[in-house]
């Protein structure tokens, strides 16, 4: 037992060696040297003590050179051993990236994954010359501290979830430091992120929620108006399914995981990612970026109205704008649905049993008589449409002239789209008054067309007759010339 008690301890620290790569502290004599100069010069070993390259068992002289066992300053500090002093700003990432760019010696202290941060790290927007062409604008010890680093993993660590905020806040929320790089960029991220449904529980500890680098990634750190960035905008519905997707995540704030896979097939999803439209709206065009929240149900038609700004008008201006807020039901997503909107077609006005309007209204009310109404008429300018073209195409088959006929039959469509906006007023007289002109162009072209035609055979017709006639007259002509030839050879 006593020999048990003896090794316990001795196995307790073996153990934290193999698993964490700790190492036993080594006699730095430019520390202990350092502890005893008082002031700033002290300061740098007093927060070494507690790094965790200390705590492996990294010297002073493995960053700043030189010989750290001797405490003859001549000997510790001499060029000839590679001491280099404080490393100049511009190249001291060069100190970093002798061992965390070096897959193997990193996976001697426990690093499991790919030491790849300064190749990331030489492609992010951090590493363009700084302002005053002292180095990269951010390397290393800008973000993870110098003397005093500690795991990414420790609540410690300046780029732990709940404290990268405030990190990333010292530059980009000082107006002066950012007016050097770029004057347009707004410095108010941190503000309007405090105020996010993520800011506010980032703020009260939770380090699952997404911050900063959760968006922007870290090494990597890419204008967002770049193709590869991760916030442009045909990669951030990818980014935020990154948690919002991930069901264990998501059981914690009981909400659902399947916005992606319905906003992939959804209208906007479609047009963004399939056809590369980087106008589409995607996740924080409607819910916001920095100040992301749930668009509540009064704000909804807002959002959708900031681009569908005429249905929105005429939605607030109709019957269902009062009904919808004393229902307290949201405005387009009841009709339209949120993540998952289709692309819109006639199917949803009327009274069939796929169309929307049936969900509320019933046989025995006037709006299920309107919305009949409606695609009825839709419909049937729809029919007349088809009925023209037909026409048209007819005529100019064979041989008449009814290009501007058909030129103006297209503006049948560009009227079907203004009376489809129209619905959203679910006023029978505006609709009525939009649809009617749709009407007059397409008897207009029907007319046209149909006279065409009429034309083209009537034509036809005396062509045939003046073709006769004057076949009539030649053979006439022929025998009565054969006539005289035959009187003048009796004589």
């Amino acid at each position: 037992m006593k020999l048990i008690k003896l090794f316990t301890p001795m196995f307790v620290v073996l153990l934290s060696s193999i698993l964490f790569g700790q190492s036993e502290k080594v006699n730095d004599e430019c520390a202990n040297c350092h502890s005893q100069l008082g002031d700033e010069l002290q300061k740098p070993a007093d927060l070494y003590q507690n790094d965790l390259h200390s705590s492996l068992g990294f010297s002073c002289a493995v960053c700043h050179g030189g010989e750290s066992k001797s405490d003859d300053m001549d000997v510790s500090m001499n060029k000839s051993k590679g001491f280099i002093g404080v490393p100049k700003r511009s190249i001291r990432y060069e100190v970093c990236i002798k061992c965390h760019a070096d897959d193997k010696k990193m996976h001697q202290y426990g690093f499991k994954k790919s030491s790849n941060q300064y190749e990331k790290l030489k492609t992010s927007v951090h590493f363009r010359p700084s302002a005053n062409n002292q180095g990269p604008i951010a390397d290393c010890i800008t973000c993870h501290g110098v003397h005093n680093i500690v795991r990414v993993t420790s609540p410690a660590s300046p780029v732990y979830p709940t404290k990268i905020v405030n990190l990333c806040g010292s530059c980009h929320s000082n107006a002066s430091y950012m007016k050097n790089y770029n004057p347009a960029l707004p410095v108010d991220q941190v503000t309007k992120y405090r105020t996010s449904t993520h800011g506010i529980k980032n703020s009260k500890g939770d380090a699952v929620v997404a911050q900063c680098a959760s968006c922007h990634g870290s090494h990597e750190i890419k204008k967002v108006n770049d193709s590869k960035s991760l916030v442009y905008p045909t990669n951030i519905p990818k980014v935020c399914s990154e948690c919002h997707s991930d069901k264990n995540k998501m059981a914690v704030y009981k909400i659902p995981t399947d916005q992606y896979d319905s906003y992939i097939q959804s209208a906007h999803g479609i047009a963004l990612l399939e056809k590369g439209d980087v106008s589409a709206p995607t996740c924080n065009d409607c819910h916001g970026n920095h100040g992301a929240v749930p668009p509540g149900v009064e704000s909804i038609s807002k959002v959708c109205g900031s681009c569908h700004s005429l249905n929105m008008e005429l939605f607030e201006k109709s019957v269902h704008k009062k009904a919808f807020d004393d229902a307290k039901i949201p405005e387009c997503e009841t009709c339209h649905s949120n993540h998952k909107i289709l692309p819109v077609s006639d199917d949803l006005i009327g009274v069939e049993s796929n169309s929307t309007c049936v969900k509320c209204h019933e046989s025995n009310d006037k709006g299920f008589a309107v919305a009949k109404h409606m695609r009825g008429k839709i419909e049937k300018l729809k029919a007349n449409q088809i009925v023209a073209e037909k026409l048209l195409k007819e005529a100019a088959q064979k041989g008449m002239d009814v290009s501007d006929a058909s030129f103006s039959l297209k503006d049948v469509r560009q009227k079907l789209i203004e009376t489809r906006t129209t619905i959203h007023s679910f006023d029978q007289e505006k609709f009525d008054e939009v649809i009617k002109q749709g009407f007059e162009i397409t008897k207009e072209a029907k007319t046209t067309g149909t006279q065409a035609i009429d034309n083209y055979y009537f034509r036809r017709k005396g062509l045939a007759l003046s073709t006769l006639l004057v076949t009539l007259l030649v053979a006439g002509l022929y025998l009565y010339i054969k006539k005289i030839e035959k009187k003048r050879i009796n004589q």
